[in-house]
């Protein structure tokens, strides 16, 4: 593409994934005095959080909050079958909400919690419950809730995805909540044995923000899983070929939107002895790269 990508999306960084060694406030004030980036996705940072939203307000990013370690942390399941579990998960999503609000993001993301074939329709219900109760949260403070659609037999083994079942989803809450959508990961793509072109399609009417990253899904290698390498590691499945076929099929499937662009997020971690610059730059050179490819 001859104009830049800065026009079409927002392009963003996970802190968490690609600062996990640092500091916070340090890869904070990274990410802010880089202009490469537009937006930031971040976990807040408890009692640090007034010196944090001093820095994002100076930043002109778009701050976006990723409620997924509340979850994944503490093992909160947000479709439990036991009330008082799901309960703990709603909270914890609730009070996301808050921390996200004084930092300055428009909303939250989350991932379902993990299921049983035999409780699937059960779990579907559970969680539901969980984010409508959520979205009227949100809806209060004008903010979104983004459910991320993860694999759901490989490492994380969420209720959502693979993609017709987030579709579905995504469906029955759009029935009574407009602030409700789906953030897709070209990352999880491989883990769910899907392709760009399928889950684009697929879940398009309700898809309101982007990750992409890469992932290893050969078992017995190095960093099988959701584990999310850099791009071209070895033995995983997608680098730039992979992501021109993503940013292509955006492309045809409208999502390029100069007005109001999307957040295109890199979540990219390392892996032992590997150096965080290095691995940002092997992400932004991908990126970049891909661009330059894509068709006018």
């Amino acid at each position: 593409m001859k104009e830049s990508i800065h026009k079409y999306f927002r392009v963003g960084t996970i802190q968490w994934m690609s600062y996990p060694l640092s500091d916070p406030m340090d890869s904070l004030k990274a990410i802010c005095r880089d202009e490469f980036f537009d937006a930031i996705e971040l976990k807040g940072y408890g009692e640090r959080n007034e010196e944090a939203r001093a820095l994002l307000a100076q930043s002109h990013l778009k701050v976006c909050y990723g409620a997924q370690p509340r979850l994944l942390g503490p093992k909160l399941n947000p479709n439990a079958l036991e009330e008082e579990e799901r309960l703990k998960a709603e909270a914890t999503l609730k009070e996301a909400l808050d921390e996200a609000e004084y930092l300055g993001a428009g909303g939250i993301a989350f991932l379902a919690g993990r299921w049983q074939m035999e409780s699937r329709d059960q779990a579907y219900a559970q969680l539901l419950k969980t984010t409508r109760s959520v979205c009227d949260y949100a809806d209060g403070k004008g903010m979104m809730v983004e459910l991320e659609v993860f694999d759901y037999d490989m490492d994380k083994a969420a209720l959502i995805g693979p993609a017709p079942y987030a579709a579905r989803f995504a469906s029955d809450m759009r029935m009574t909540h407009s602030n409700f959508g789906l953030l897709v990961d070209l990352s999880h793509f491989p883990t769910t044995y899907e392709t760009s072109r399928f889950v684009i399609r697929t879940l398009r009417p309700y898809i309101t923000h982007f990750h992409f990253g890469n992932a290893v899904v050969i078992p017995g290698c190095d960093g099988y899983g959701d584990l999310h390498p850099r791009m071209g590691y070895p033995n995983s499945a997608n680098d730039t070929p992979e992501l021109l076929d993503y940013l292509r099929v955006l492309k045809q499937e409208g999502f390029f939107n100069a007005e109001d662009p999307y957040v295109l997020s890199m979540e990219v971690t390392l892996r032992p002895g590997e150096d965080e610059q290095i691995v940002l730059a092997n992400t932004k050179r991908v990126l970049n790269r891909a661009w330059a490819l894509l068709e006018d």
